[in-house]
């Protein structure tokens, strides 16, 4: 499977390479120069070695960070060589630092509000509440999955996927047959319900501030999204034993929480809140109204640990989040960056052409390119082509970059959040070995929207 992703990704970059017309007007052309081959190269490099995690034992955070830094120390020798204008680089640099850190803090938050309601008992108590209630380990995977797919719109495909994955691991830190399904399920549900949603995923979002579709026009999506997600759910329940976990409620003792467990919670929620009024109302970054959230979590544990002498220190919290996750993010999206900066990235509105594959299979092949790539960049390179497409393309676009992700383990921020929750269990090997029943809930989604869209016509009000 990943050879297929790799040949898809080289064969498309092979067909932008055949016109020069569509690449920006902004940066020179460096697309068939010694740095934009030597790049490209490494970045596959690089790539092979973070699929192969398992294999070489090497954190996926350390060739992500080196390919990301080295691709643009090789770009800048470029231009210094060749006399170019350095502030072209520069001040991409500054926009793409700015974009990386708005994900990363962003990403930050989310995490440390996680380890927090960890060891403030509330993911053992949900824990508590789910098994208790006799529930075999099948049913838990249905109800973590439906909690994903309708918790993400509102509160992000990977603030969804992070705390429910937290769940999977409290339930039973050991069971694969039962881990690796159910965060297979999870990422596919987080990314199918972030599509419907304009704040549900970073591409979404781009899409409606891009202004391609009205608010409501996106929730058109929600059948392709749902039903291709039920498909690929209903697949993966196979696999999961129908067995009860180990847990005899009459020697089980009810987690306690701590105190002001449910106002962290609150705090939570009005996080997010607080993340999408920064954005929408403000038009700050997003993570700006995270960090907000994240200075009154921080006020509110001198107003406990005074009053009630909690144990509760926030700083430990920070100490348990996965670095290599922050650093991964940061690597991969510095290298799409280079990527699009050399030019590569930028022709890809070549394929939009009725003569090549047509808007219908180009938005396809956009979902399968997001899980090799990363949605986020793929989707930031059709914006800035502009091809020429109706609401009913731009509605299929949002959908296809948003669910192609769940294809490969680190195709979306989702997924890239459970692994690092989730390590030597969700791993990209773990992954692949499902992958086909994503894929087929990727065709249903698809042909789903082919009915609605261009058979029925239903598109908005």
């Amino acid at each position: 499977m990943l050879k297929i992703f790799l040949g898809l990704f080289l064969t498309m970059l092979h067909l932008f390479a055949s016109s020069s017309q569509s690449v920006s007007e902004v940066f020179p052309d460096i697309t068939m120069t010694w740095v934009g081959i030597s790049s490209l190269v490494i970045f596959v490099i690089g790539y092979y070695f973070i699929a192969a995690e398992d294999k070489y034992h090497v954190d996926k955070a350390k060739p992500a960070l080196f390919i990301g830094t080295f691709m643009f120390m090789l770009i800048g020798l470029y231009y210094v060589l060749n006399d170019l204008d350095i502030n072209i680089l520069s001040n991409d640099m500054n926009h793409l630092i700015l974009e990386i850190a708005g994900i990363f803090f962003f990403l930050y938050v989310a995490m440390t509000y996680i380890e927090t309601l960890i060891s403030m008992g509330v993911f053992d108590r949900l824990k508590y509440n789910l098994i208790s209630k006799g529930y075999t380990y099948r049913k838990l995977f249905w109800v973590t999955g439906f909690l994903a797919f309708f918790i993400s719109p509102i509160a992000d495909n990977l603030t969804t996927a992070l705390i429910l994955s937290t769940v999977l691991i409290t339930i039973d830190k050991n069971k694969k047959e039962f881990l690796v399904p159910g965060a297979i399920n999870i990422v596919v549900a987080a990314n199918a319900g972030g599509a419907w949603s304009p704040f549900g995923d970073i591409t979404t979002l781009m899409v409606w501030t891009a202004g391609k579709g009205v608010f409501t026009d996106f929730f058109y999506l929600f059948p392709a999204s749902f039903i291709g997600f039920i498909v690929t759910s209903f697949l993966l329940s196979r696999f999961v034993p129908n067995s009860k976990p180990a847990f005899d409620i009459s020697k089980e003792t009810k987690p306690e929480l701590m105190t002001g467990a449910n106002i962290v919670i609150a705090l939570g929620i009005l996080t997010i809140i607080l993340a999408v009024i920064s954005h929408q109302v403000f038009h700050f970054p997003a993570m700006w109204g995270m960090l907000f959230g994240l200075a009154l979590l921080k006020l509110y544990t001198i107003r406990i640990v005074k009053k009630y002498n909690s144990p509760l220190n926030i700083f430990h919290s920070i100490a348990k989040i996965e670095n290599n996750t922050l650093l991964f993010f940061f690597g991969i999206l510095a290298a799409v960056g280079a990527l699009y900066f050399i030019g590569w990235l930028g022709l890809a509105v070549v394929v939009y052409e009725p003569e090549m594959l047509g808007a219908t299979w180009a938005n396809i092949a956009v979902g399968l390119l997001s899980a090799v790539v990363d949605n986020v960049p793929v989707m930031s390179a059709v914006l800035k082509a502009n091809p020429q497409m109706g609401l009913d393309q731009w509605m299929l676009v949002t959908m296809t970059a948003g669910i192609g992700g769940s294809l490969i383990s680190f195709g979306s921020a989702a997924g890239v959040g459970v692994m690092g929750k989730m390590p030597g269990v969700y791993t990209f090997a773990s992954h692949m070995k499902y992958a086909w029943t994503v894929f087929i809930g990727y065709v249903v989604s698809v042909a789903i929207w082919y009915l609605q869209y261009e058979i029925l016509q239903i598109s908005h009000l």
